[in-house]
């Protein structure tokens, strides 16, 4: 099967080269530009990636231009700010790949000097215990190195098209039976400061957001009839 790797890209042009450079095999970058001004997408687009851009503001906006450009069977999505090693995507492809998972999460281990402040990875522990209890599936973190089908994403019907999509994507495909689990991988330092964890007003910008798309589908999905 072939694999895209969907990299939502907001002035990220120090750590494109790092990124982009460490692309496994097979595996073919799309880079979303979210309204840069660093000139991103045009070193993106230099450095051999597919670069699409999306006016429209939003970290889930970004995510979803990305999944409508490819066309490969196997999508992966990841941060294009140097905090996560591509060379793990296969780690995190491989079950999806293998028909093992339907949806697999990278779940992120810190390591020295990696950009994860207290106030974010307790943001992120909270949403995950929520997680479990709503949907009994047994995730420690919203890590945003995934692999799923293309496909079947596509067909979950995801509508937020900001910090909640990630959520969003989890509490449907749970809701779809979808097979979920998640593999270990490092979380490094990133290049530049964070968009959403960087500031405590950010992250608990963000857990609200996230904690009111966990309310909406939740009640969304038990309207819906079974598919």
């Amino acid at each position: 099967m072939s694999v895209e790797v969907i990299l939502p890209c907001l002035d990220e042009r120090e750590a494109l080269p790092w990124v982009l450079g460490r692309m496994p095999p097979g595996y073919r970058p799309i880079v979303v530009d979210n309204g840069s001004t660093d000139g991103s997408a045009a070193l993106a687009a230099e450095l051999g990636a597919h670069v699409v851009t999306e006016p429209r503001r939003g970290f889930g906006a970004a995510c979803h231009a990305g999944l409508l450009a490819a066309t490969a069977d196997v999508v992966c999505f990841m941060d294009a700010d140097a905090s996560l090693d591509p060379r793990l995507l296969p780690e995190v492809a491989w079950p999806v790949l293998s028909g093992r998972a339907d949806l697999v999460l990278g779940r992120r281990v810190r390591r020295p000097g990696a950009s994860w402040p207290l106030h974010a990875r307790l943001g992120n522990a909270v949403l995950a215990r929520s997680l479990r209890q709503r949907t009994g599936v047994p995730l420690r973190d919203l890590g945003p190195m995934r692999a799923c089908s293309r496909a079947g994403l596509l067909a979950l019907g995801l509508t937020d098209r900001r910090f909640g999509y990630p959520l969003e994507m989890v509490l449907r495909a749970a809701a779809a039976g979808w097979r979920i689990t998640e593999v270990d991988v490092a979380y490094l330092r990133r290049h530049g400061r964070s968009k959403v964890t960087g500031t405590v007003r950010g992250t608990l910008r963000a857990v609200a957001d996230m904690r009111g798309v966990m309310r909406e589908v939740t009640n969304r999905v038990m309207r819906e009839p079974s598919r």
